[in-house]
């Protein structure tokens, strides 16, 4: 089982170099971390939607066990310190908000990366933040449909659906409970543009129609990501 947390902050002020440096290592020593994104705020234009601003920094962290995730979130834990003003001035006076997921990986046809090594790449994140009438119903068109359409999009690299789990955090953060996240990734930030310009994406929006009835926004954000390895 593969689990991943969503740490979503928003805010006007930004991070000093060593603030960065700071997070960075942060993420980079998490306990049982499998793998670390940082996602940085882009910007792309979709012919469909122009959601609200986007988040400053999104953290994505791996861990192979949900309780290793928990571990994370508890008072004394590694992830504790983003709640310090004096360790994080900035972004402990964020707009936080988190949510656990269970991952969901889907193949695509060439999913090795062409940019170069270190370099950062482009995420599309998108969020499903209300509730299906019928949630099963909701997944099996989603799985059995939409995903053969995004996993044709011209130049994409990775495609992740995350949904709910159960989860326990005691820090003192917004909880979230999206019903689904989806993630799809490219090269950069002109390879995500044209994918969104492609006929795929119209065919998706037609598949959309044909959705399963659901309420709450819908959200899509651009975003640089760069990989933390954890050590």
């Amino acid at each position: 089982m593969t689990t991943c947390l969503f740490l979503s902050f928003r805010s006007a002020a930004t991070p000093s170099t060593v603030e960065n440096s700071k997070l960075d290592a942060l993420v980079r020593t998490t306990p049982k971390l499998a793998k670390g994104l940082l996602h940085a705020a882009a910007s792309a234009s979709d012919p469909y939607v122009k959601d609200g601003p986007t988040p400053s920094l999104v953290l994505q962290l791996y861990f192979t066990e949900l309780p290793d995730l928990e571990n994370a979130l508890s008072p004394r834990g590694h992830l504790a310190a983003l709640a310090s003003s004096a360790e994080f001035p900035t972004l402990a006076h964020a707009e936080i908000a988190h949510q656990a997921t269970f991952v969901r990986p889907f193949p695509v046809p060439e999913p090795a990366f062409k940019t170069p090594r270190g370099e950062p790449h482009c995420t599309y994140l998108v969020s499903y933040e209300g509730e299906a009438e019928d949630l099963n119903a909701w997944h099996a068109h989603y799985f059995g449909s939409h995903i053969s359409h995004m996993a044709e999009f011209p130049g994409i690299r990775e495609l992740e659906i995350y949904t709910r789990v159960d989860w326990v955090s005691l820090l003192p953060w917004t909880r979230q409970n999206f019903m689904q996240r989806n993630k799809v990734v490219f090269d950069s930030t002109d390879a995500l543009q044209s994918a969104l310009h492609s006929p795929v994406r119209h065919a998706m929006r037609d598949d959309f129609k044909r959705f399963p009835k659901f309420t709450g926004p819908n959200n899509h954000f651009a975003m640089t990501t760069h990989v933390v390895r954890p050590q």
